[in-house]
């Protein structure tokens, strides 16, 4: 970039199109003439090929993908736990109110993963938890109930 080159931040006027030849994008206002995408309301959806068999329709459909079928957990890090204080009972109603997680969205339930530090004993309930997140919290002296 070169010092003649810069431009001030939101100085530009206004591109007002179809205000005559002067302006530069008078008359059809940059669409051209005529055709589809001249029109008010012309144009075509995206992946459409002008009548021409769409890819999208020609490639196989193979295969299964359990994306729609696979269960949806809300994954907490047993780091994320350190907000209770000792002794507490951990499930996805207390994790809520310290806003650890949103409770509308608990989808197919709680999973707490191995990753951080735990230094409190908590009574942890959650649907699943890893082994390694299993294992700190009981190594902390806490309990992890899977339900």
């Amino acid at each position: 970039m070169k010092l003649n080159e810069m431009t001030s931040a939101g100085n530009e006027k206004a591109y007002r199109k179809g205000r005559g030849p002067g302006s530069g994008n008078g008359k059809t206002s940059g669409r051209g003439h005529k055709g589809q995408n001249a029109r008010s309301g012309g144009g075509v959806r995206p992946g459409f090929e002008g009548g021409q068999m769409p890819l999208y329709r020609r490639l196989p459909k193979r295969g299964f993908n359990n994306k729609r079928f696979a269960p949806a957990y809300i994954e907490v890090n047993v780091g994320d736990l350190e907000v209770f204080d000792n002794g507490t009972a951990v499930d996805a109603k207390a994790l809520a109110e310290k806003g650890v997680i949103t409770l509308p969205k608990v989808n197919d339930g709680v999973k707490i993963l191995g990753n951080g530090e735990l230094t409190k004993k908590l009574d942890v309930t959650a649907v699943k938890f890893t082994a390694s997140a299993k294992e700190k919290i009981e190594k902390a002296g806490g309990t992890a109930t899977e339900g």
